[in-house]
């Protein structure tokens, strides 16, 4: 006889929060499929793993419902052990274990390569496992280049960790570190094997991707990157998400314009527009900025898709701040804009201001800001009316019998709307076809295809 095959281990994911952490959920995924361990539902699962967020306290209680749901599976019997990871353990190490027994291990975000040595200590049985470093300072690269878990022909390429911001009203630099950025030929190797394997779109993450390569030696900058990625060749979109005002160059600009996959589209988050207030959120440079930064950015790029987001309720803002920031909003008409009301961060600046407006003005003046961007959305849908748009088809719709979704250059995966489009089929997901826009609904487009 044989010897005798060992069971194989089998490992389930909870990604949550941000698509920063969604790479770093496949960064843990190759490691443990290069060992052998299999992935599965995390209802399949010996070892579930959560990983979380800890931005705001929205997503720290999203993290601990995730954390909860995988421990009802242990209870229930479907699986061994739960390990949590990334942010929520990273931010509060001395006190997460404490509060919640029944996880039986803990990882941070120095330790993502180490994650399939404490996933067989779990299968083995050991328990109260903690590996977290006080300082994130590590810099991955995808042991599997091709994994993409975003179910779709876009995948996210982070081109840096960390951030050297010091925003008062953000904990990002305490739990990631300081900026760090990946090499270009590395991110080049990644999207090259990306793009073999069926991806269509790339879309380039960092805390501020704006500043990519200024902690390099060799004088190089995100203009550089896109340039190499464009040289790459062929039909995809490259698409570039979490910009800063003071950032935004005409050399970057430019970049943009005479590379022929970048989508003309930027994510720039402004937090607000009246200078008393970006001063108290650390944002002097946004001041100085973001003052005609619109008209130079739309003048350069005419068909510009611009996304911003804002914070309402920011301690020390007043009913004529935030008026500033609604006829700001109405006048940029922004083509697409998210608000978050301030969430009070330990161990932030911020935390410590006084004259914090009451959560009930921050939630109103965030309904304020989103009822005059629906009217700005319902003017842009309606100039779109009859005219076409290259467009990526992306999953099958649910709402929609025999429909097909998909999404312009204009619009970034999971935040920004999406095209519910007729005379496409299940087996065109994932390649470009040419739609004429034939109605709206509410945030998405409808339309249908016209040449493919």
């Amino acid at each position: 006889m044989g010897k005798r095959r060992k069971n194989v281990i089998k490992a389930g994911f909870f990604s949550l929060g941000c698509a920063k952490n969604l790479v770093d959920s496949q960064i843990m995924a190759g490691t443990l499929l290069s060992e052998g361990i299999l992935l599965v539902e995390p209802e399949r699962a010996d070892v579930v793993i959560v990983n979380t967020c800890a931005f705001i306290e929205d997503a720290r209680k999203e993290s601990v419902a995730g954390i909860l749901s995988a421990c009802d599976l242990k209870k229930a019997g479907s699986c061994r052990a739960v390990l949590v990871a990334g942010c929520l353990p990273q931010r509060y190490k001395d006190e997460l274990a404490a509060s919640l027994p029944e996880v039986d291990a803990f990882i941070g975000l120095n330790e993502l390569s180490e994650v399939t040595d404490v996933v067989k200590d779990l299968y083995a049985g050991k328990r109260n496992v903690t590996k977290i470093s006080k300082t994130p300072n590590m810099l991955f690269e995808p042991v599997i280049p091709g994994l993409v878990f975003t179910g779709a022909p876009y995948a996210y390429l982070k081109i840096a960790e960390g951030c050297n911001h010091h925003c008062s009203f953000c904990a990002i630099p305490q739990i990631r570190g300081k900026y760090r950025s990946r090499p270009i030929s590395a991110i080049v190797k990644e999207a090259e094997q990306l793009l073999a394997g069926g991806i269509k779109e790339l879309n380039l993450i960092a805390q501020d991707s704006t500043v990519y390569g200024r902690d390099l030696k060799n004088n190089i900058g995100l203009t550089d990157l896109v340039r190499a990625l464009g040289r790459i060749g062929g039909k995809f979109w490259i698409r570039l998400l979490y910009g800063y005002p003071s950032n935004i160059t005409d050399e970057l600009l430019g970049a943009m314009s005479e590379t022929a996959q970048v989508c003309h589209y930027l994510d720039i988050p402004i937090q607000h527009s009246h200078p008393e207030i970006l001063r108290a959120m650390g944002r002097a440079d946004t001041v100085k900025n973001l003052g005609g930064m619109v008209e130079r950015i739309r003048k350069m790029l005419p068909d510009i898709a611009l996304r911003t987001t804002c914070i309402s309720g920011f301690p020390g803002e007043k009913k004529e701040h935030f008026e500033h920031l609604l006829s700001f909003i109405k006048e940029m008409e922004f083509d697409h804009l998210g608000v978050f009301v301030y969430s009070p961060e330990e161990g932030t600046p911020a935390f410590d201001m006084t004259s914090r407006p009451r959560r009930t003005t921050g939630e109103r003046r965030r309904n304020d800001l989103m009822l005059a961007q629906k009217r700005i959305v319902d003017k842009k849908a309606r100039l779109f009316l009859a005219t076409q748009a290259d467009v990526l088809l992306e999953r099958t719709s649910g709402k929609k019998k025999n429909g097909i979704i998909g999404r312009s250059m204009r619009l970034a995966p999971e935040v920004d709307g999406e095209i519910f489009i007729d005379g496409a089929c299940k087996e065109d997901i994932g390649k470009f076809v040419t739609v004429k826009y034939t109605s709206q609904n509410e945030y998405d487009m409808n339309a249908r295809v016209v040449s493919g």
